[in-house]
């Protein structure tokens, strides 16, 4: 148990209210509340994939096990250990399909991605990782999809993060941007190999993930996903 205090009320609060749409770059906006009418419904959802397929602590090639917990639904998931970063059309812990993925996941992504320019958008995956307070993912690129024009779809649910927007080469300073719940990232095109990362969660509440942020970040992993 953390000997943290939860934080109350709003991590950000006293900020300037922020912009509907941010522009990051480019290709990359962050749409603010977007994903705000559905979280309830996206939520319902992922407690369905991890009824099929349990959120778990992948471990990393080198053998560093991530501190976030992950899952996986669609086309194909995706999946790291020892053999490495990819993508499977089964689960392998448990040998069955990843979890079709749900209607309203594809909408969501459909939408947003069309918000920030990217109309006729077809994830073929969406990796679902739950944060909870004293985790964090580190800068690192999304190398293992063939298309590496389509946008990385992310969306942020329950209690609140920083996520680091950073440049093409590992050393450029990050951008540092609070998310709230429903707010969605979206990166693509030009800006679509930038760095991004999460800086580590702070304790916090928030009434449908209680102490947890979940995160969904949809992939359209093969070249001829695009319509």
């Amino acid at each position: 148990m953390s000997m943290h205090q939860p934080i109350s009320g709003d991590l950000f609060a006293g900020a300037e209210p922020e912009p509907p749409v941010e522009v990051l770059g480019p290709g990359s906006r962050i749409l603010r509340g977007f994903a705000l009418s559905d979280a309830a419904v996206l939520l319902q959802s992922v407690e369905d994939i991890a009824r099929q397929a349990p959120f778990r602590q992948l471990t990393t090639p080198g053998g560093r096990r991530m501190s976030v917990s992950t899952t996986s639904c669609g086309r194909v998931g995706w999946y790291s250990d020892r053999r490495g970063y990819r993508y499977t059309p089964t689960d392998p812990e448990t040998g069955r399909p990843w979890p079709a993925m749900p209607e309203a996941f594809t909408a969501l992504a459909r939408e947003a991605a069309a918000e920030a320019g990217f109309p006729g958008y077809r994830p073929d995956a969406c990796l679902v990782n739950r944060y909870v307070p004293g985790t964090k993912m580190s800068l690192h690129q999304d190398r293992d999809e063939e298309d590496r024009v389509a946008p990385i779809v992310s969306v942020s649910l329950g209690i609140p993060a920083v996520f680091q927007f950073g440049g093409f080469a590992r050393a450029d300073r990050p951008a540092r941007l609070p998310l709230q719940h429903g707010d969605v990232v979206v990166w693509g095109g030009p800006d679509r190999m930038r760095y991004h990362g999460v800086l580590t969660v702070r304790d916090n509440a928030h009434p449908l993930t209680g102490a947890a942020r979940i995160n969904l970040t949809f992939r359209a992993v093969f070249a001829a996903s695009r319509d």
